[in-house]
């Protein structure tokens, strides 16, 4: 079992910046492909970034691409999302999971309780 916790959420200005983490727990960490998702109020959970368990591989959702960058830490056993030049269509609860195959999709085994993301303008 692994559980996961977000952390660095908050509220910035359109264009500014924030680093989410994702501590996880477990000794087999690495082994877990991680993903980042975003949950906008009334709308439907989706992809932000996802890493393979080593960090070479990496996808993006097109709409954070070149302004998000997805990166892990085996040793500390946590996840980070580099957020730049904030939207405000980037206002969202993020959340982090934990698979066996990286995805974008939503079929992720594990998932942390998220931490809001609210850009102004």
């Amino acid at each position: 079992q692994v559980q996961l916790v977000e952390s660095g959420g908050g509220l910035v200005q359109a264009g500014g910046s924030l680093r989410l983490s994702c501590a996880g727990s477990g000794r087999t960490f690495s082994s877990y492909a991680m993903g980042w998702f975003r949950q906008a109020p009334g709308k439907e959970r989706e992809f932000v970034a996802a890493i393979g368990g080593t960090g070479l591989s990496t996808y993006y959702a097109d709409s954070v691409k070149g302004r998000f960058t997805i990166s892990r830490d085996n040793a500390k056993h946590t996840v980070y999302l580099q957020m730049n030049s904030l939207k405000p269509e980037d206002t969202a609860v993020y959340l982090c999971a934990a698979g066996r195959k990286l995805s974008t999709s939503t079929d992720y085994y594990y998932w942390g309780q998220g931490t809001q993301v609210t850009v102004s303008l």
